[in-house]
């Protein structure tokens, strides 16, 4: 017995040692390892040995407080105090192999970043976009991603001189939608235009209407130094004056919603229109845009079988921003907002007007960055007669990303 276990304990033992020595033969044979390419110019970017694929993995989080002061005869007291994770989100785009094909992802994880008080979910998908690119001119993706709309809202969140955008741009911008878009670029003039649901991020089926935003802006001076057109403040202080016109028109048709992509649901489908226009103009530090934005329906009041009322977000609204970067890399910021309701909902909405200050600090650009900002908000109330309000709101935020 004792011999048995003994011949079978060796024969597994020479088993072992004759599979050691052919798989060391065979690693000898074998090509020496590859692993991928690794640089940190933009995030942390890794590059297959072969090429076929790339990933660029970003970061960013806005942790802000805030003071809401509204006015008691005159008096100024404290109403809120937030103190939250405004956005925290993560970034991957790269390609897939081909360079022409690329993609976008971007993800969000707080709650005010993913829409749950309306949708009900944690709506973490912001961006999955697969694009191609057939010539350096012309390219189309299929996928969900900001539609081209106002300057502001095309900008990312990560890239503004003030905490937020502004009320203009949260009334009345068109956001994202899944969709086909396309891409086009000459020497001083681009297009972009999209096809798409016109319900908004991340649903699970949509009615027969579609929504078509066309978006065309024109360069009269040339391109942006390092894209600059698409970030806000004068971070590369162009050397000679740039200009860029833009100008966006959207159609939503039988859309659910009161934004049309955005907002609570309405009682009726509606055909929304929006139309937009901006202004760009950055030099030497200096950096000034204006934005005009008007939403209309035919018919924006909307009624459920008991009466009760929901309506079309119909109105217009001007935005005006200008800052100053000093050489210390400080910056000095204003802006004033006006956001007034067309008269179908006059007696329903506020109209609204802000002028805000803003002081930043760019420690690495518009990754990493202290801002603040000072805003006396005046709201203009038809409910029940006219009367006033008033509020001033204090920000401080620190934006921090790769």
């Amino acid at each position: 017995m004792n011999s048995s276990k003994s011949l079978t304990t060796n024969t597994f033992i020479s088993l072992i040692c004759l599979l050691f020595v052919l798989s060391g033969a065979h690693a000898q044979q074998l090509p020496p390892t590859q692993t991928p390419y690794f640089q940190y110019s933009k995030g942390l970017e890794m590059t297959a040995p072969d090429s076929l694929f790339k990933m660029n993995i970003r970061f960013r989080m806005q942790n802000r407080f805030a003071f809401h002061s509204p006015f008691y005869e005159d008096r100024l007291g404290l109403d809120q105090i937030e103190a939250r994770i405004r956005r925290l989100r993560l970034r991957l785009d790269g390609f897939i192999y081909s360079s022409k094909l690329t993609y976008v992802i971007q993800l969000s994880f707080t709650r005010g970043d993913m829409d749950y008080d309306v949708t009900q979910f944690p709506n973490i998908i912001r961006d999955a976009m697969v694009i191609y690119q057939f010539s350096e001119k012309f390219s189309m993706g299929l996928g969900q991603t900001k539609l081209p709309g106002n300057r502001q809202r095309v900008n990312s969140s990560g890239d503004l001189q003030l905490p937020d955008r502004s009320i203009v741009n949260a009334a009345f911008n068109i956001d994202r939608d899944f969709g086909i878009q396309a891409y086009y670029v000459e020497n001083r003039f681009v297009l972009r235009g999209a096809i798409s649901t016109g319900e908004g991020r991340n649903i699970l089926s949509t009615d027969p209407g579609l929504a078509y935003t066309v978006r065309g802006e024109v360069l009269p001076f040339g391109h942006f130094s390092n894209g600059g057109d698409y970030f806000e403040g004068d971070l590369m202080r162009e050397k000679s004056p740039k200009v860029s016109l833009g100008i966006t028109y959207s159609y939503n048709n039988n859309t659910l919603r009161s934004g049309g992509q955005l907002g609570y649901y309405l009682y009726e489908r509606r055909d929304i229109e929006t139309r937009m226009a901006d202004l760009l103009f950055k030099f030497n530090g200096f950096s000034l845009s204006a934005e005009y934005i008007e939403r209309n329906s035919s018919d924006p009041l909307t009624f459920s079988s008991e009466n009760e009322l929901r309506y079309v977000s119909a109105g217009k609204g001007k935005n005006f921003q200008m800052g100053y970067l000093l050489p210390s890399n400080l910056e000095l910021v204003g802006r004033f907002s006006r956001l007034v309701p067309f008269p179908e909902i006059r007696f329903l909405e506020e109209e609204v007007s802000e002028f805000t200050i803003g002081l930043n600090k760019y420690l690495k650009g518009h990754r990493v960055k202290l801002q603040s900002d000072i805003t006396l908000q005046n709201l203009n109330s038809f409910q029940n007669g006219s009367h006033n309000k008033r509020q001033v709101i204090t920000r401080f935020q620190i934006e921090v990303g790769i």
